[in-house]
């Protein structure tokens, strides 16, 4: 009788990490933190370095490139991870990409892949979705499907199971693995509320006003911050008060009122970070509680379109109701709405996708009241990234709308 592990069949195939000209890229990710996936709990087992957040990150930060996961582990060590979805999701793929060897005898990829589903809770309810038994791809841009069950169910709560290694050699090794990747459909997410009040961590903190989509505050003592909330993600943009220098971030409110996601600054890579709620001293609040409007100037991540297409999605309306009320107050002469994208895909298509979206945005505000002669749909597809496109917290920045006025 063959071992459980014998008839699981795999399948290596190529992947799309970009699109040749005119074509569109493969389905979303929807196994990502960007895209509302939350780390709740992870461990080891056996003898190994313990992990944390910044690990439970690495695999599903939509980046490929192979991260670290334990260190200094014995062979037989293993890494499990806990996630929560945003909402109900039936996955009709997984997959690992890239799965290489390092030319050390000190390192190896993780060979045995296992991930469990539950609808229940985050403490039962779990049943296997898929398993694999990696083997190394001998060229870039392959990836490995993971066979799944049959009949997969709607899950809320994801856990990954890691273990063994493609070639260990040693007696304590450093396991890597590149990323998680998981497509199918999903219900959608409410909106998430919450960001209200003070958080710090070190020397970073923010001070938050949500209301409704919009959130403004304050940062570090010596900043202003404006950002939009879409499902469980709060994307926000400072700049410091003294210094000009700009500030991003990709958040998440956990149930205990923790702020878990990540930050750049002035352009440097997206680091960790974890805020919990604190009671803020004075240089670090704001001063007077921030202008709520959103007009002029606006950089807009909550309005939200249909995958590939055009089509404005029915949670952006309280977005762009505060738009068009903005803009109305402004009286402004001219409003020039811009589209930008991320980089998948061909540039060109992006261009006419950026601009198909802005002509979108445009014609809702029409319909809000404002006149077609004062607003203006411009396309800048993937031309001005506000982050780097290697990671989809970056990517979910690029894919914007900002709101320009002339006076």
């Amino acid at each position: 009788m063959r071992s459980a592990r014998a008839v699981w069949l795999l399948a290596v195939v190529p992947f799309l990490a970009a699109a040749a000209d005119g074509e569109k890229v493969g389905p979303p990710d929807l196994f990502t933190f960007a895209s509302g996936a939350l780390p709740l709990a992870f461990g080891v087992t056996g003898q190994a370095t313990p992990i944390g957040f910044e690990q439970a990150l690495d695999l599903i930060d939509g980046n490929t490139v192979k991260a670290s996961v334990l260190t200094q582990a014995a062979p037989d060590a293993g890494a499990w991870f806990l996630y929560e979805l945003p909402a109900p999701t039936t996955f009709t793929r997984l997959a690992v990409p890239e799965v290489h060897e390092t030319p050390s005898a000190f390192q190896t990829f993780f060979r045995e892949v296992v991930v469990a589903g539950s609808s229940v809770g985050p403490d039962a309810g779990f049943e296997v979705l898929g398993r694999a038994t990696l083997s190394a791809h001998g060229k870039k841009g392959l990836e490995t499907s993971l066979t799944l069950t049959p009949e997969q169910p709607a899950v809320r709560w994801v856990r990954v199971e890691l273990s063994g290694g493609l070639d260990v050699r040693e007696a304590k090794s450093t396991f890597h693995f590149s990323e998680l990747v998981g497509e199918g459909t999903q219900a959608e997410a409410p909106r998430a509320e919450g960001f209200n009040g003070g958080y710090r961590l070190k020397n970073d903190s923010l001070d938050l006003q949500q209301d409704g989509p919009v959130v403004t505050g304050c940062f570090d003592g010596e900043g202003t911050l404006h950002g939009t909330v879409s499902g469980p993600m709060l994307r926000a943009r400072g700049v410091a008060t003294r210094t000009k220098v700009v500030s991003l971030w990709v958040l998440q409110r956990t149930v205990a009122g923790v702020l878990r996601g990540v930050r750049s600054t002035n352009g440097a890579p997206f680091r960790v970070v974890e805020l919990s709620s604190a009671t803020l001293g004075p240089k670090e609040k704001c001063p007077a509680p921030p202008a709520k409007k959103v007009s002029c100037g606006a950089v807009l991540h909550g309005v939200r379109f249909g995958y590939d297409t055009a089509k404005v999605l029915p949670d952006s309306e309280p977005l762009l109701e505060r738009l068009a009320a903005g803009l109305r107050d402004d009286g402004s002469p001219k409003a020039i709405i811009e589209g930008h994208t991320s980089s998948e895909g061909a540039e060109q298509y992006n261009l006419e996708l950026s601009r198909r979206r802005a002509e979108a945005v445009v014609a809702e505000l029409v319909k809000r009241g404002l006149d077609a002669k004062q607003l203006t749909a411009v396309g800048r597809g993937e031309a001005t990234p506000l982050a780097s496109n290697a990671d989809e917290v970056g990517r979910s920045l690029n894919r914007r709308v900002e709101v320009r006025c002339e006076r």
